[in-house]
């Protein structure tokens, strides 16, 4: 079309579920005199219903198939808001495709609240303008196009010498030239966000306008890696990109990284969708961590989207991990990407010395083996802390009766509700004596509560009892074992009171702590020089699990947890508790071996047909009966099979209800589709998508490409 074309509409994507409406955009009218304000990536206000919502340009048009009279007329610009950088559009586009979801479905919620909330009509002044001042741009920045001067930079401190195993990695980093993937494999503590820094510092150095990106897999570790970086790049202020942070910050950190004045940007999953203009370089922390994937909406990883953004824009991606992926692993092996690897610790440190304690026949202090808990007494001794490891947050999974049989269960989900002492009740058992109320039962599924009951429910007992064991209750047991030692406890629950986790944390780098008890929040990341013994209170959950995945991410979690020992200098210790001595696992783990164990589950998938060797789509479908759900799968599969005919290279399995079949409320259910190929695969489902949204029946369904969890 030529410069005079008149576009009379534009072409909106809005945050609205595009695969269940059929549409990934919504065609507005233009005002002449609006038209030459609006252009493809431009934010901008339109009616729906009786209200307004904010839209993402992605075309103008000088037609539209419906009729004028439906058509509505856009209301016009969003004030303030510069239009979106194309490389951010063009990976918007890619995951939309990929994921089978509507454009709008991907940009809208990555930005932040304050941004994509239509502004009050006689508002003085716009988000855009208090969020750029807010994070100290001096008011109106410079438009992408023109770099701002770089003020003149404070002198940076001098960076910790390179070992030779860290400077050979960082050498194959700064060779890097155009788009290139390289898996930095490190054991836990070699230094590899060292090797990260030492990089990103060559990168900024190369251009002063350029930008890069750090993610990390959880919120908890942002805090830590933040202070690095403004330690060693004083001039530059970095923004913080994750869900917890508020609103007026997330605003004004989103939008500096988006109009390029923040050079250093660190964040969570999030913020790969980031609109970046003068990206450089992308580093993925912890690469093979679950959490890079997101399980609700737009279920996209973002590891796959860092890299497929770093091959749009022919720039380099770095993946760290002490456990890589089985999806990178297979990639280094077959060629596609570069190993670099950190073998050994920093300084003199070594690897922690790993030892199976086998449960069986064994008389257990407080789930602990007398072997964990002599190890843990000696540690106090000597000064020295512990990290007693247990997966399980709350007091105890499920409330039980002796007498009936009676369980917790939750009314509303396939699972237990969990007992969890009150924040600030004494820590003593449940028995009515001491005070049910000071307890609760809650499902970490659905996040329902309910009082702990006085009596059985179903027999009236009233000695009613937790089993198992939560942290609260470990806790409570490591104060019984060790009068008089500091003890703390880091789990989501305390982590849900403001400032609470870094309180737990500061207090352990600062010797104020003697054993840590905890779950993940403590697996990863964090530095504890003083500790030199961990105890694993239960490996056996993940050994013989239905999820193929759950020995790659027990090996994982193991040997994350693991590395938090021996930072230092002095011997240190891991006892894994099992009733499985033999598994082959542990051997593996024994050995420090990833190789030889990401090899093996390699083989194994690779002879079963499971990923990374097959790709796989889910569709999941949830209704009030577990019958309608599976009936509307079973049509869903009927609808596919009619278009695949004798096409053999996808194939659909069965229909069946999942796992946690029933979920606040709702029963669920699901259908996979696999292939050998990803062509063949996203060809079936281009075609196979419209005939879902034709089929009777009130389920809601979504689907899930490359889904982490079966």
């Amino acid at each position: 079309m030529g410069p005079d074309t008149i576009h009379r509409y534009a072409r909106v994507a809005l945050d609205l579920p595009a695969s269940q409406l059929g549409a990934s955009w919504f065609d507005y009218a233009l005002d002449p005199q609006a038209q030459p304000a609006i252009a493809p990536g431009s934010w901008v206000l339109v009616p729906w219903g009786t209200g307004r919502r904010v839209g993402l340009v992605v075309a103008l048009a000088t037609h539209s198939d419906l009729d004028p009279a439906r058509i509505k007329t856009l209301i016009g610009p969003l004030p303030d808001a510069r239009p979106a950088p194309e490389p951010w559009l063009k990976l918007l586009r890619f995951a939309a495709d990929y994921y089978h979801r509507g454009l709008g479905e991907v940009a809208l919620p990555a930005v932040p609240k304050l941004l994509r909330t239509p502004p009050a009509p006689k508002a003085r002044a716009s988000v855009f303008g208090r969020a750029r001042a807010r994070f100290g741009a001096g008011g109106e920045a410079a438009s992408p196009a023109e770099p701002p001067e770089p003020p003149e930079p404070p002198e940076p401190p001098a960076p910790p010498a390179l070992n030779p195993a860290q400077r050979e990695a960082l050498a194959v980093l700064e060779a890097s030239t155009g788009f290139s993937v390289t898996l930095l494999h490190g054991v836990t503590g070699s230094g590899k966000t060292e090797v990260y820094l030492h990089w990103l510092a060559t990168v900024l150095a190369r251009d002063p306008a350029c930008q890069v990106l750090l993610l990390v897999p959880e919120i908890a570790l942002t805090p830590q890696l933040a202070a690095q970086v403004a330690a060693r790049f004083p001039a530059e202020r970095p923004a913080i990109l994750h869900s917890d942070l508020p609103d007026g910050d997330r605003a004004a950190h989103w939008l500096a990284a988006a109009e390029g004045r923040a050079r250093v940007v660190i964040g969570t999953r999030l913020a790969v969708l980031a609109p970046m203009p003068r990206l450089a370089a992308i580093v993925v922390d912890e690469e093979h961590d679950p959490s890079y994937k997101q399980q609700e909406g737009v279920r996209y990883s973002a590891r796959d989207l860092a890299i497929v953004a770093a091959s749009q824009r022919g720039l380099p991606v770095l993946l760290g991990s002490a456990t890589p992926s089985l999806e990178s692993w297979l990639a280094v092996r077959r060629g596609r990407y570069r190993l670099a690897r950190l073998p050994g610790r920093i300084g003199d440190a070594a690897l922690p010395e790993l030892e199976v304690l086998d449960l069986r026949h064994k008389t257990l202090q407080h789930e602990l083996a007398p072997a964990a808990v002599a190890a843990i007494r000696d540690t106090i001794a000597r000064g020295e802390q512990a990290l007693v490891f247990i997966n399980r947050r709350g007091y105890a999974p499920v409330l039980g009766c002796d007498q009936c049989g009676w369980l917790s269960r939750c009314a509303d989900c396939s699972a237990y509700r969990v007992l969890h002492r009150a924040a600030g009740a004494q820590r003593a058992g449940v028995g009515a004596s001491r005070g049910p109320a000071r307890y609760r039962l809650v499902c970490h599924h659905c996040g329902g509560e309910q009082p702990v009951p006085r009596a059985c429910p179903e027999c009236g007992n009233i000695d009613l009892k937790g089993l198992g064991q939560g942290t609260q209750r470990l806790e409570e047991g490591l104060l019984e074992l060790f009068p008089g030692a500091r003890i703390a406890r880091l789990d989501r629950d305390v982590a849900s009171r403001r400032g609470a986790a870094q309180k737990v944390l500061d207090a352990a780098h600062a010797g104020e702590v003697d054993v840590l008890v905890g779950t993940q929040m403590l697996a990863k990341g964090h530095d504890f020089r003083r500790l030199s013994l961990v105890v694993v209170v239960d490996c056996d959950g993940g050994l013989y699990a239905a999820d193929y995945r759950a020995p790659e991410r027990l090996f994982a979690t193991l040997m994350q947890v693991s590395g938090r020992a021996g930072r230092d200098a002095r011997a240190s210790r891991v006892l894994l508790q099992t009733r499985f001595p033999e598994h082959p696992l542990f051997a593996y783990l024994a050995r420090h071996d990833y190789d030889g164990f990401a090899d093996l589950q390699l083989a194994e998938r690779e002879q079963v047909g499971l990923p990374p060797w097959r790709h796989q789509a889910l569709l999941r479908a949830e209704a009030t009966t577990q019958a309608a759900a599976l009936a509307f799968l079973a049509q869903a599969r009927d609808a596919g099979q009619a278009l695949l005919g004798d096409d053999a290279a996808v194939t659909l399995l069965d229909p069946v209800p999942m796992a946690m079949s029933r979920l606040a409320g709702r029963e669920r259910a699901q259908l996979l589709i696999e292939s050998d190929a990803r062509p063949p695969l996203h060809r079936f489902l281009d075609a196979w998508l419209p005939r879902l949204r034709e089929l009777p029946g009130n389920a809601r369904w979504a689907l899930d490409v490359d889904p982490a969890e079966i």
